[in-house]
């Protein structure tokens, strides 16, 4: 038995394949969340509660002060709640990206809708609020009458539990366009004005 498996949460392996099954089936007429909320109601109640651990996982180990920034450099700006979906729309992307941008967020400068040119496109697809919901949605339609909020699905895995985890020594001012270029220099040079100085 594996680590996840023994916490009750669904194996990344497994959780990978279903997010990428998804991405393979969404369309501009079937969104990316909306695929992955059909593909986990065709599975057992048990498999949604531990998709739903292993989300809240890979969202927390997001919860950094520099992934912050980068979504804060794409978005224009990013409160708490905006930054919950970011931190989604990252996992929507699927696991290379995801390992991409705990390694470095940086590296979303390289995202193929951030090369063309049109970062709104980029922006949709990081903040993706739909995407924290999918296992809610699910859940009703595979375990019947049973609600979402009836079910123990609590874990370790608290968005003021993760906001106390930031180092108040490692902040930095988002607005400052100087910090910014100096701590991601290939996102300034994509999203951020060059006069803003």
């Amino acid at each position: 038995m594996t680590t996840a498996e023994a916490s009750g949460a669904m194996p990344l392996n497994c959780f990978w394949q279903l997010v990428d099954a998804a991405r393979a089936e969404a369309a501009s007429d079937r969104p990316f969340a909306d695929v992955l909320a059909d593909l986990l109601a065709a599975r057992s109640r048990h498999e949604i509660v531990a998709y739903q651990r292993t989300f809240e996982r890979l969202r927390s180990a997001l919860y950094r002060w520099d992934v912050w920034a980068a979504a804060y450099v794409i978005g224009g700006g990013c409160s708490d709640d905006a930054f919950m979906d970011f931190r989604a729309g990252v996992i929507a992307l699927g696991r290379t990206t995801y390992d991409e941008v705990l390694s470095s967020p940086d590296s979303l400068a390289q995202h193929p809708d951030a090369m063309d040119g049109d970062g709104g496109r980029l922006e949709d697809l990081l903040f993706d609020e739909e995407v924290n919901y999918v296992a809610a949605r699910a859940f009703p339609r595979a375990a019947g009458d049973a609600a979402w909020d009836e079910v123990a699905v609590a874990d370790d895995v608290d968005e003021d539990v993760d906001r106390e985890r930031l180092e108040p020594a490692e902040a930095f001012d988002f607005d400052d366009a100087g910090e910014m270029r100096s701590r991601l220099p290939a996102l300034a040079t994509r999203f951020l004005l060059h006069d803003a100085m």
